[in-house]
């Protein structure tokens, strides 16, 4: 069978379009590594929430459950080596400089609802949890979010193998 231009690209367009964006829980499925997590204000402004050697993972069950910690490697230890125990700047630190969050997700058009079961954000807790999936590949994604800042974030993960 000959394929015309037109037919070839269009099973082309077909193809990835159908690897654009999650659709199913089982796209998510596994455990992926943060790679990339800004917030960028509504003034244009654009930083790393976590720093620049930020870290995190993400992990997706195939029963709809999910985990998820960002954090800040860099965030200073508490000087009584007990968690109780930090100072006030301590502890400014410490909330700034990571979250997780776990509960259960599902998709649909392109969307991933987390509900949150529980959060080191509290605020969160109970709540579900929109994000936008912008791009989505079988050993990359990425989504956009109103984050726990309050402003526009994107986070981009990398399957773990």
């Amino acid at each position: 069978m000959r394929m015309t231009g037109i037919t070839f690209a269009a099973l082309a367009f077909a193809c990835t379009s159908t690897i654009a964006a999650a659709q199913t829980t089982k796209d998510l499925v596994g455990t992926w590594k943060n790679v990339k997590n800004t917030s960028t204000t509504a003034d244009g402004k654009t930083t790393d929430v976590f720093g620049p050697k930020a870290t995190g993972m993400a992990i997706f069950t195939s029963d709809g459950h999910f985990a998820i910690v960002n954090l800040n490697p860099q965030t200073p230890k508490f000087a009584a080596n007990a968690r109780d125990k930090g100072t006030a700047d301590e502890n400014k630190a410490a909330v700034a400089g990571g979250i997780g969050l776990f509960g259960t997700y599902a998709i649909a058009n392109k969307v991933l609802m987390l509900k949150t079961q529980g959060s080191t954000y509290p605020n969160w807790t109970g709540t579900e949890q929109k994000r936008d999936i912008t791009k989505y590949g079988p050993n990359e994604f990425t989504w956009t979010l109103t984050n726990s800042l309050g402003a526009k974030g994107e986070v981009t993960w990398q399957r773990v193998k």
